[in-house]
């Protein structure tokens, strides 16, 4: 394995007030495909996998998931558990441009890094928590190495390769479109970017001025050539950890459970994704004494059974009462959690 750089950073913000900024440490590592850089916060636990994450396209790890970790009730599980935020080659912050005819790593390929990360970190076992294009690379990791995925949050994932339909779609939408506009299709919904929100306002100038804006397109389009993932509800080609699958509300597949663009709940609703992820924890026979909130006394009975966080909403079902095609399943009854956001 090549040589390690390694930058001592810390965040810019206390993530509550009077609360010392956590430590992080960034390291690069050389892979078959390339160099991948992630970002470390905590120490090891004791006989606790560590989390890891991994971002959409026109994000980093930081835009993609700081809401959600820096937000208050997360505290609680940040301070279980190690965290490695993965950034895809070209995508960190201060990443040069790649040189003109670059060949960037397939998402197959991408997965395939995530044993170096692991293997310089000495990590045995990760829960892994992806968004988009991440919650396909994660899934593809954990097909590969089952031994070494105890669980997955995967959100708005589309675990199938584009047809024909779609692309003649995307490359119709390509001629009308520049790729910032792509991508935040892809990030949110029409009704979400049609509002113009602060939020949706953040993201299209962070993607619209990205210096990186080339590399960005280079993971859009390895995205998009992806390959399907050809999960077999029953069948050998499935995930054999626990599955937490979060799809938002803006999100226009919701009722497949798995979105291909629309609605980021990490961002918008990070108290809800908190919640429903410390009862996953739970679940698989973590953190069993972390205090009861309003979310459980009132709605543990749909979560624990699989259903939307909502009651009375039905758009979010299990995927092993799902007819759809290409759905995910995670083996016996009871291992995938689904939640609404």
């Amino acid at each position: 394995m090549a040589e390690l750089q390694e930058v001592q950073i810390t965040e810019e913000k206390p993530l509550l007030p009077g609360q010392t900024p956590e430590a992080a440490k960034t390291h690069s590592v050389e892979t078959p495909y390339g160099s991948v850089t992630f970002t470390v916060y905590g120490t090891p636990k004791p006989k606790r996998p560590a989390i890891l994450t991994y971002h959409d396209v026109g994000l980093n790890y930081k835009s993609c998931f700081q809401p959600l970790f820096q937000f208050g009730d997360m505290q609680e599980i940040i301070q279980n558990f190690v965290r490695v935020h993965v950034d895809a080659p070209g995508m960190e912050e201060g990443a040069p441009v790649f040189p003109l005819g670059y060949q960037y790593p397939s998402l197959d390929q991408l997965a395939d890094m995530i044993p170096c990360v692991l293997q310089y970190l000495n990590f045995s076992t990760i829960i892994g928590v992806g968004v988009g294009a991440g919650a396909y690379i994660l899934s593809r990791y954990a097909l590969n190495h089952p031994d070494t995925v105890e669980g997955l949050v995967l959100i708005n994932i589309d675990p199938n390769a584009k047809g024909w339909m779609d692309w003649a779609a995307h490359k119709l939408t390509g001629l009308t479109s520049s790729i910032p506009e792509m991508i935040l299709g892809h990030l949110f919904s029409q009704e979400e970017l049609s509002g113009n929100s602060e939020l949706i306002q953040k993201y299209r100038n962070i993607i619209t001025h990205a210096p990186n804006l080339d590399n960005i397109e280079l993971y859009w389009n390895s995205y998009n050539n992806r390959r399907d993932l050809n999960f077999e509800r029953g069948g050998d080609i499935t995930l054999k950890c626990p599955v937490m699958l979060v799809v938002g509300d803006q999100a226009p597949h919701e009722d497949a459970v798995m979105a291909d663009s629309g609605g980021q709940p990490q961002l918008t609703q990070p108290g809800k994704l908190t919640e429903a992820f410390k009862y996953f924890l739970q679940g698989m026979g973590y953190m069993a004494s972390s205090c009861m909130t309003r979310l459980s006394r009132s709605r543990t009975a749909s979560l624990t059974s699989a259903a939307s966080i909502d009651g009375n909403r039905s758009r979010s079902r299990t995927l092993s009462q799902s007819s759809e095609s290409g759905t995910l399943s995670s083996g016996p009854p009871g291992h995938t959690m689904e939640v609404s956001c």
